[in-house]
């Protein structure tokens, strides 16, 4: 039951936000009894934590099996980017935005999980990106993981609308590739460009 309570808290976040979400909605949605959430949960906050990690987990899981297929370093860049839209698509508002206004402690220890993810992430692909000689080779790469990391995160930490997130990701990832591409890479770029995420 724990499971059940955690996966359908986590699509009613998502959807219409962490904030506005009560232990009332979700008893509701599942036609349950709201003692038998705090079962399980003492409190919104914990129950928030646990969906939290569930996201962490399952986009952990699909980034690996993304990046263990035969794509080129831009092209995995490009099918992440596919998968956050899929994975975020019902989503109005920011899910990290929402996080650092309503819940800042939960955001804090989101933070230093996704951090190391998105890091070791970064530095794969632009490995990967140097050795098919898609990217320079003459780059810091930890300046560049620095660089994209910032910019993805104070997207989404200060952005409210989902769209304008996306669209803002969309960019970044575009100037983050242009920054470290050869011409190869450059070439690469635009073939992914031609068939744009939605």
């Amino acid at each position: 039951m724990k499971e059940k309570i955690i996966s359908k808290a986590k699509e009613m976040f998502l959807k219409l936000g962490f904030k506005s979400i009560t232990m009332d909605d979700i008893a509701g949605e599942m036609c349950i009894s709201k003692k038998t959430i705090y079962k399980y949960f003492a409190n919104k906050e914990l129950l928030i934590e646990e969906s939290v990690q569930v996201i962490h987990t399952e986009v952990n899981g699909i980034i690996a099996e993304i990046t263990s297929k035969d794509f080129n370093a831009i092209e995995e860049n490009f099918e992440i980017r596919r998968m956050f839209a899929e994975m975020f698509k019902a989503t109005d508002t920011s899910p990290l935005y929402q996080l650092k206004k309503h819940y800042p402690e939960i955001h804090e220890k989101v933070l230093t999980y996704q951090v190391e993810m998105c890091q070791t992430c970064f530095r794969e692909n632009i490995e990967k990106g140097i050795s098919q000689g898609l990217y320079r080779n003459d780059i810091n790469i930890e300046a560049y993981i620095n660089f994209y990391y910032s910019l993805i995160f104070t997207i989404n930490e200060n952005i409210r609308s989902e769209r304008e997130v996306f669209s803002l990701e969309m960019e970044a990832l575009q100037y983050h590739t242009r920054a470290m591409a050869t011409k190869k890479g450059i070439a690469e770029l635009e073939r992914n460009l031609l068939n744009p995420i939605t």
